[in-house]
């Protein structure tokens, strides 16, 4: 159907006839469909974790790092400037103390601007010549088969633990061993981790050697929790799948968030206001990642380490309130490197239906900014986006993309302009000579154009299943909770309502009158549902209006009273087309009239 706003797309999973509950109509639609494994789901146990030492090299790894915590050997654990580096060093650094104390260990994060992303080979010397034996890659270095040599010709053992691409040659690196979940491929039953995911099962296996054979200790236990606390974080700042173990990771972690050993995440909850919140992804996701972001954004990602693993109340609060200030400093960027970039795609064209990418560039756009900048032109204009920062000779900067463009792959197609660039399907960074980027923008832009429809550009919103007004009651909203916690191919279930009515129309509410507030009728029942950022349509709800509206039943809770209200997705007015979706995503059958959704 055409709301709007979207191209909607229908789920249809396989068919059980018995599903009457709408949650249990739901989970059918996303390709569940056994009762036990329904109830598995909505119930996620840690024993459904894998076990770690079917990654393969991970035994080795975890070896090699308890022979140098008893040895007293020097331990560096090499992150990167994101969440999920951070979180990850944090992660194996904690359990490394936990193990032994005194275990010599440090974490070593590069500077965004001054040392770029990934493992370098002046860095490995520096820490060869200060005393270091062991050098264990967490996020980063699965690309890094030049200082993989260079670390073996300085006598420096490096362990590479990472989650991202390969490089595009299928070359690994030559390191002590390489732990990666989807290498060999097929291997680990899960290839989704993230860096902090990677991280936590190599802990974990640490936790388990460093007992002998024997149960852990309740101590160990405490820690392996608090641990999954962390990893939750870079799994969900890091948009990895929330399905599998990462949907687990999250879910316990979420859990584990206020009850915590680990005093900097204390505090970093408390300067973001979340101490009266439920720990959510969504929290974590909108509130406490970009804090943790703009630390190694506007300064060095090194705080942000110190206070996931200080034991120093008052110095974890310091950087936690610093983090916070910087935070605005970096909307406040954001916002006028936003403005100038939408401004400079609608005058030179890259909006038009014959221009599928953006590729901006201009001098003073903050390189540790520009990245977040991609993902608002993104979801404003519905195409791949890149922006460059120019600095002299050189132009480096950020792609983000659509589900339908593959961009590292475009990358790859373009990459006699480049001199690097690294990444997955959604997002990557890259370099090249300033003198490039015309010849690089026009490749870019003709290869999105070859590989976009319109069709492509017109956002789509899957719908779960169609839903009556009187099912959206308070236990069930909570029951679709569990579904929970929601983010990448996990999202928040979204449902048809048909045939409703708004009696009194849309009303405009917040600041600038950006947002909407309508009440729909469908029979007896009522239901207030919000539409935010939908100012710009409420004249198409007048009063009286006829309409199939889609939605996410959310809690409202107000002076102590829950009530279930409605998220406004998309709206359609009169007769539209329906598009169906299997279980898998792919669009079989494309229906022209109004006949009920099958369920």
């Amino acid at each position: 159907m055409e709301g709007l706003t979207h191209r909607w797309t229908f789920r249809t999973g396989p068919e059980r006839p018995d599903a009457r509950d709408l949650v249990e109509r739901v989970l059918c639609a996303r390709g569940w469909s056994d009762p036990s494994e329904i109830e598995s789901f909505l119930d996620p146990r840690l024993t459904g974790l894998h076990d770690p030492s079917s990654m393969a090299n991970l035994d080795h790894a975890a070896e090699r790092i308890l022979k140098a915590i008893h040895l007293g050997e020097r331990i560096i654990i090499y992150g990167d400037y994101d969440v999920d580096g951070v979180t990850a060093a944090a992660i194996l650094l904690r359990m490394c103390r936990a193990i032994r104390s005194e275990a010599n260990c440090s974490i070593h994060i590069p500077h965004r601007m001054d040392d770029g992303y990934g493992l370098h080979s002046a860095s490995l010397s520096d820490l060869r010549e200060n005393g270091a034996d062991l050098v264990v890659s967490v996020d980063c270095g699965i690309t890094a088969t030049e200082q993989a040599q260079h670390a073996r010709e300085i006598g420096l053992d490096l362990i590479i633990t990472d989650h991202h691409l390969p490089d595009t040659s299928g070359d690994i690196p030559d390191a002590f061993c390489v732990v990666h979940p989807a290498i060999p491929a097929g291997q680990y039953p899960f290839s989704e981790l993230c860096g902090a995911g990677v991280a936590y099962k190599l802990a974990w296996r640490l936790a388990t050697l460093s007992a002998d054979g024997q149960k852990v200790a309740p101590a160990m236990r405490e820690t392996l929790l608090d641990l999954l606390a962390l990893a939750a974080l870079g799994t969900i700042a890091d948009v990895v799948p929330l399905v599998d173990e990462n949907r687990i990771i999250a879910r316990h972690g979420l859990a584990r968030m206020k009850n915590t050993a680990v005093v900097g995440l204390n505090e970093l909850i408390a300067a973001s206001d979340l101490n009266s919140e439920r720990m959510s992804a969504e929290k974590v996701g909108f509130v406490l990642g970009p804090r943790l972001n703009a630390c190694g954004r506007l300064g060095h990602a090194a705080e942000a380490a110190a206070m996931l693993t200080t034991s120093d109340r008052s110095r974890a609060r310091s950087i936690a309130c610093r983090l916070s200030e910087l935070n605005v400093r970096r909307r406040e960027m954001e916002s006028a490197i936003a403005d100038e970039a939408n401004q400079m795609a609608e005058d030179q064209g890259m909006i038009s239906d014959d221009c599928r990418a953006i590729v901006l560039s201009a001098p003073g756009w903050h390189p540790g900014v520009i990245g977040i900048v991609c993902s608002r032109l993104v979801e404003r204009w519905r195409r791949p986006v890149v922006l460059l920062n120019l600095d002299g000779d050189t132009a480096s900067g950020s792609c983000r993309s659509i589900d339908a463009f593959n961009i590292h792959e475009a990358l790859h197609a373009c990459d006699s302009h480049l001199l690097s660039f690294g990444g997955h399907a959604m997002a990557a960074g890259l370099r090249l000579n300033a003198a490039a980027v015309d010849r690089f923008t026009a490749d870019f832009i003709e290869h999105a154009n070859a590989s976009l429809s319109l069709d492509d550009l017109r956002p789509q919103l899957p719908v779960d299943c169609e839903s009556a007004l009187a099912e959206l009651t308070l236990p069930t909203a909570e029951r679709l909770g569990r579904l929970g916690p929601f983010g990448r191919d996990n999202p928040e279930p979204a449902l048809l309502i048909r045939e409703v009515s708004a009696p009194a129309g849309a009303r405009t509410m917040g600041a600038n009158a950006k947002h909407i507030q309508v009440n729909i009728r469908q029979g007896p029942n009522e239901l207030r549902c919000v539409g935010w950022g939908w100012g710009r349509h409420h004249r198409d709800l007048p009063a009286g209006a006829r309409l199939d509206v889609v939605l996410r039943p959310r809690i409202n809770e107000w002076r102590g009273r829950r009530s279930v209200e409605g998220e406004i997705l998309d709206v359609a007015i009169g007769h539209s087309t329906a598009v169906t979706l299997d279980s898998t995503g792919a669009t079989p059958a494309i229906s022209r009239d109004r006949s009920r959704f099958p369920s």
